[in-house]
């Protein structure tokens, strides 16, 4: 098992590496181009024009995945990725074709990705260890395993879904920064599978982890290609659809802490200007707040890279 795994990593990295160019160069030329946000810093002005929906190459790591393990865990992930990746094509389609930021209306992609969420739960049920569990650890805290009512079980695997993929969405905003900060969480949920034996896990976990690491071969600073939307809230409902089908969901505010401050930042600022017409943040999502503080763009990157780090080690303190 241990050589097909890195085996299925070895082939998803080399196939994106070698599918970045030329995709870049088919989103050029169908006019498939990032326009700026009216509202984000000045500095990211040069940002318009950069190829986006560069995310569909992590729909190469879902295929392998399955291809390598055709279980229903597997099925059920390539779902729950999938479907969120198609609502972000849509956004950013919608996005492009207008001439400006403004792709599908919050509720729509909301509803869209509840539909995504409903169908991989109902898989997840089937592929799931044991379902109902939130909270399982190992060693370290002496095998500890919260079970939940299946109706609440239900609940915040939607929860999980829903919060993740606009999470990870909010943080794709510098280059670089979602692909980077996704990984350590994505290495520390593939380990936990791989403890259970959530071996459909481990393979997409470890596949979409090479299509992320070759992405950022093309969206480190200065980026050729964005990942979009399409890409985002795959990685999102990925991550996500890992914590339900592992049973560690209320590991995910930790180990996805980078996410969940990024999404914060944005709820209480719009929350705090509403009551006092004030800001808490120069500017929100967390990053722009850097940003505009003076830190340069991969200065903010890395520091948000290492931060998701040490959370994710966190993490796999917990549940060893």
């Amino acid at each position: 098992m241990i050589a097909s795994i890195a085996l299925t990593f070895a082939i998803v990295l080399g196939t994106t590496l070698l599918a970045g160019r030329p995709l870049i160069g088919l989103l050029r030329r169908i006019s498939f181009e990032q326009n700026a946000y009216e509202d984000a810093p000045q500095t990211h002005a040069k940002k318009t024009g950069t190829p986006t929906m560069g995310g569909v190459l992590f729909v190469i790591a879902l295929v392998a995945a399955f291809v390598a393990d055709p279980g229903v865990a597997t099925a059920a992930l390539a779902v729950v990725g999938i479907g969120c990746g198609l609502v972000g094509f849509a956004d950013d389609y919608t996005s492009i074709r207008r001439g400006r930021n403004r792709g599908l209306s919050a509720r729509v992609k909301f509803l869209a990705t509840i539909v995504v969420a409903v169908v991989f739960l109902a898989l997840a049920n089937i592929a799931a260890s044991d379902p109902g569990t939130i909270f399982t650890t190992g060693a370290a805290l002496g095998g500890v395993r919260l079970v939940v009512p299946f109706a609440l079980w239900w609940a915040l695997g939607l929860l999980a879904i829903l919060a993740t993929t606009h999470a990870v969405n909010l943080t794709d905003g510098l280059d670089g920064l979602a692909a980077g900060t996704i990984v350590p969480p994505l290495a520390v949920i593939s380990f936990f599978a791989w403890q259970i034996g959530a071996t459909g896990v481990v393979y997409v976990d470890l596949a979409l982890m090479a299509a992320v690491l070759g992405f950022l071969a093309f969206n480190r600073h200065p980026a050729r290609v964005f990942m979009g939307d399409t890409g985002a809230l795959l990685l999102g409902g990925v991550l996500a659809g890992s914590v339900v089908l592992t049973g560690t969901h209320l590991l995910l505010p930790l180990i996805g802490g980078v996410f969940a401050a990024e999404a914060l930042s944005v709820i209480i600022q719009v929350a705090y200007f509403k009551t006092t017409h004030k800001r808490i943040f120069r500017m929100s999502p967390l990053h722009h707040h850097f940003e505009l503080g003076g830190w340069p763009e991969t200065k903010v990157t890395a520091r948000f890279w290492t931060a998701s780090a040490l959370l994710s080690l966190a993490g796999a303190a917990i549940v060893r």
